[in-house]
């Protein structure tokens, strides 16, 4: 026998009330004394509507054409109740619960695509660097409509999760439809997801900074790669890009500390529930790990959660500018609520809003400067310029034959070692601005 119990806290001298169900389920209610007429009705009207979910799951046990795992009807219903909420509360059971406590280590098993429910389908957030996703070409905004030839539509979240996942090395096709594209297929062989969240490489003298995901281990890999650009480089750094392209977000805390990495002081984020006893405040303490040099950072719609939060505190506070496209949209915050029986229910409990006050729910983080991503080619035929006319004069000076440019100083500069038509162009126009940033600075230093 189940034992459910409603109880009030409010009120002393509570008498309990046994209402019994027909499919054998007891609820204890435990009722003050003196209600209100209004409270009385209103808690009528829960009992009614108990009692018809008793009913129809009596009915289901007894008449549905095939037998039925009981235990499976009440995780749906309860799953139910929380997905009609919206699109991020959910209810996870033994299974669920323990691959998001390794998701949020970084080591999980699937295909490497962050999800969400949308008109009945699923839609990709964003595929995850190095991935079976990734590497197939799944792209943010993608629709999943179908897994194996069984459709997608009229599943939860979590049973469409589940015919996703899989043993390790098994293979999955799903039928994928891109904007006004025809729908296709595309088969993936199913691995373990280990997520290095921070990646770092140079170009030239400007630090590149990707992240892929909010985990565990995101703000000291950050702070470490940083770190060894410093080491390395010196003097010589002129600035950092921040990509967080596709970051589908993760762990409220690690976007707070990648925040306060960056910025000396001020708020980062605030959080509002449904009381203002449940609004809070982060703050930034002193220290920029970049050191102030210029940052530049990259969002575009698959940017979701996390990574806005970090977006919307270092615009607002003009530490970085952001370039890209329009972010996810994703201001709510989910507490992950323990349950009996290794269980959990992931509810929506708060709005986040940036230092600005501005909530982005729905409406996303808007770049400074907008770039939608393309592909750089160079243009067919030579460039014409003075000295490739014939009979030109010359300059008077000595003709320098070295693979060397000149500096306004006259010292000997390498050529860029960054190929342009092998950058995509929204990083390509990050580095740029980054470089021209340092060159007024340089000259603005001048005596």
């Amino acid at each position: 026998m189940q034992i459910v119990n409603f109880l009030s806290t409010r009120v002393p001298r509570l008498r309990q009330i046994f209402v019994p169900f027909i499919c054998g389920v007891l609820i204890t209610v435990a009722v003050a004394p003196s209600l209100t007429t209004a409270q009385s009705g209103k808690n009528q009207e829960i009992y009614r509507q108990l009692g018809l979910f008793g009913d129809i799951f009596q009915r289901v046990r007894e008449s549905y054409v095939d037998e039925v795992n009981e235990k499976d009807l009440v995780e749906a219903a309860i799953n139910g109740m929380l997905t009609s909420l919206d699109p991020h509360s959910s209810f996870l059971n033994n299974d669920n619960y323990s691959d998001m406590q390794v998701q949020t280590k970084g080591k999980f098993g699937g295909l490497g695509i962050e999800i969400t429910m949308e008109d009945g389908v699923i839609k990709i957030v964003s595929p995850i660097d190095d991935t079976p996703a990734a590497k197939a070409g799944l792209q943010s905004g993608d629709l999943i409509i179908a897994v194996n030839d069984k459709p997608i539509r009229g599943m939860t979240l979590s049973d469409a999760v589940d015919k996703l996942r899989g043993d390790v090395g098994s293979k999955v096709t799903i039928i994928v439809k891109r904007g006004a594209l025809e729908p296709f297929d595309v088969t993936l062989r199913r691995d373990t997801i280990k997520i290095r969240s921070v990646r770092a490489k140079m170009f030239e003298s400007i630090g590149y900074l990707r992240v892929t995901t909010f985990s565990e281990q995101t703000t000291s890999g950050l702070t470490m790669e940083i770190d060894e650009m410093f080491r390395e480089h010196g003097d010589k750094l002129q600035g950092f890009v921040l990509d967080l392209r596709n970051n589908p977000g993760g762990l409220l805390n690690q976007a707070i500390s990648v925040s306060d990495a960056f910025l000396e002081q001020g708020e980062i984020v605030s959080t509002r529930g449904r009381s203002d006893e449940n609004a809070s405040r982060a703050y930034a303490r002193p220290g920029d790990i970049a050191k102030g040099l210029p940052v530049v950072v990259l969002i575009n719609s698959g940017s979701a959660s996390a990574s806005e939060i970090v977006a919307g505190a270092l615009k607002d506070h003009r530490r970085a500018v952001l370039l890209g496209t329009r972010s996810f949209g994703k201001g709510s915050v989910q507490s992950v609520i323990p349950l009996s029986g290794n269980s959990a229910m992931r509810l929506t409990t708060a709005r986040y809003y940036t230092p600005s006050g501005v909530s982005i729910q729905a409406k996303g983080i808007t770049p400074d400067i907008e770039v939608v991503l393309a592909r750089i080619e160079k243009l067919e035929g030579g460039i014409t310029r003075e000295e490739n006319l014939r009979g030109a004069l010359d300059n008077g000076e000595k003709v320098d034959k070295s693979n060397t440019k000149r500096n306004a100083e006259g010292k000997s500069v390498k050529p860029s070692k960054t190929d342009q038509s092998k950058v995509d162009n929204q990083l390509a126009r990050a580095l740029d601005l980054i470089r021209g940033v340092s060159i007024f600075n340089s000259e603005a230093a001048r005596p």
